[in-house]
């Protein structure tokens, strides 16, 4: 037991995640009984949110008191987040046209069941939680967001007054921080279960067919994580991007098995703080604002791509005007995109209605969703890391001796103590 501990962190990710594809391969119902592996290691996950997302923002925001320049931060954050996603749909539409996506077999639809889609004006007041607590309870996120910040900021207003509730939201940051830590211990065993399950359940042949549209995918993904994070990496923190890609390579792993931006907030925040140097109190506002409106894979890459997709499936054509609608629409859903496996489907179904696509057609890539949806959350959780390096940076919130003696070292492992107080 201690030989395997003393093994690199990122070294027992990757064995677990080949093993895992390895059995998928060769005994696919062995495999598939792996499930319950993967399962407890995102129900561990899931545990560990909200929780820490409540704790993490206030305190961040109480910590930040003295800076004088959160709305400053909020900004440059935010504003990043938008202009990722809108060049994303660009990629996804420009790889979507330049590839032939026309299916090479027949399908059955399925049947698909409609969503009504709510309008601007409620998911903006879906915002505001009327029962905090129950919003703790059902995990939305976005609600905690909101409420977590409206506290973080009643504290710095009360001053003293509010001395003892600083010290607790501190203090129970640390707890959800170490809690953190032994979680992230079950990391191989989770992504070992979660490859063989998915690997035993698709298999190569399945996925032949609609080998083209996941290419798209995954060329597009790739695409926007060197190009346009590699570019922001390198123009706007001027460090060099392989480097870069080379500290966050674990955690891009643990969201590529699971397939959840907030499954993988706790190694995303960890990764960010200990390996890139940048300030714990910004991370813990940004990389939980990333997960949640950050989605560059899941509501600008995916969207666009589907959309045409489905638009050969049913000889639609599309226009100019069609192209653009896709990029706003895209953009925006990208914002109501929850965190968690799965949800791009429901977002899906705001880009198609807009453009006029049949909604039945999500049946026909439902199939592998899970496949692709594991590039796409690859994608938003890069994407969260290199914004709050670039932004951190440009308010000198970056510790450059963590920087520089992470990329001395030159090698990707689990400090031994993660998350300790500064």
């Amino acid at each position: 037991m201690k030989t395997w501990f003393k093994i690199p962190f990122w070294q027992r990710v990757l064995g677990g995640f080949i093993l895992g594809a390895l059995l998928g391969l060769v005994a696919a119902d062995f495999a598939i009984t792996m499930q319950p592996l993967g399962q407890l290691f995102i129900r561990a996950i899931q545990m560990l949110v909200a929780p820490l997302v409540l704790f993490a923002i206030v305190s961040s925001i109480t910590s930040m008191q003295n800076h004088g320049n959160l709305g400053r931060l909020a900004g440059k954050t935010v504003g990043l987040f938008l202009i990722t996603a809108l060049i994303a749909s660009a990629i996804g539409l420009g790889v979507g046209t330049l590839m032939d996506l026309a299916p090479s077999v027949e399908l059955t639809a399925g049947s698909v069941t409609e969503r009504d889609i709510p309008p601007v004006s409620q998911v903006l007041l879906s915002v505001v939680p009327t029962n905090p607590f129950a919003a703790l309870a059902e995990g939305k996120v976005l609600q905690i967001i909101f409420f977590a910040v409206m506290l973080g900021v009643a504290i710095n207003a009360l001053k003293e007054k509010a001395a003892p509730a600083k010290r607790f939201f501190q203090g129970g940051a640390e707890i959800m921080y170490q809690i953190t830590r032994y979680v992230l211990e079950l990391t191989p065993i989770g992504v070992f279960g979660l490859m063989a399950w998915v690997v035993g359940s698709y298999g190569i042949e399945m996925l032949l067919p609609l080998g083209k549209f996941i290419a798209a995918i995954y060329i597009a993904c790739v695409i926007h994580i060197l190009l346009v994070y590699g570019g922001l990496v390198r123009f706007g923190a001027k460090m060099n991007p392989w480097q870069f890609f080379r500290a966050i390579f674990p955690t891009q792993l643990i969201s590529y098995s699971t397939s959840s931006s907030f499954g993988t907030l706790p190694s995303t925040l960890k990764t960010t703080t200990e390996r890139l140097g940048v300030n714990k109190e910004y991370a813990s506002f940004s990389l939980p604002l990333g997960a949640t409106i950050n989605m560059d894979g899941c509501g600008g890459i995916y969207p666009a791509i589907a959309a045409i997709f489905i638009a050969h499936l049913y000889g639609i054509p599309l226009g100019a005007l069609e192209y653009g609608i896709i990029m706003v629409t895209a953009t925006m859903a990208s914002i109501g995109t929850a965190g968690v496996p799965g949800s791009a489907m429901v977002m899906l179904t705001v880009t198609l209605s807009a453009v006029g696509l049949p909604l039945e057609g999500i049946a026909f890539i439902a199939a592998i969703d899970r496949i692709i949806d594991m590039m796409r959350t690859a994608t938003n959780v890069t994407g969260d890391m290199a914004v709050s390096l670039v932004v951190a940076k440009s308010e000198n919130m970056v510790d450059e001796s963590i920087l520089a003696t992470s990329m001395e070292n030159n090698q990707v492992s689990v400090p031994k103590e993660v998350f300790t107080s500064k």
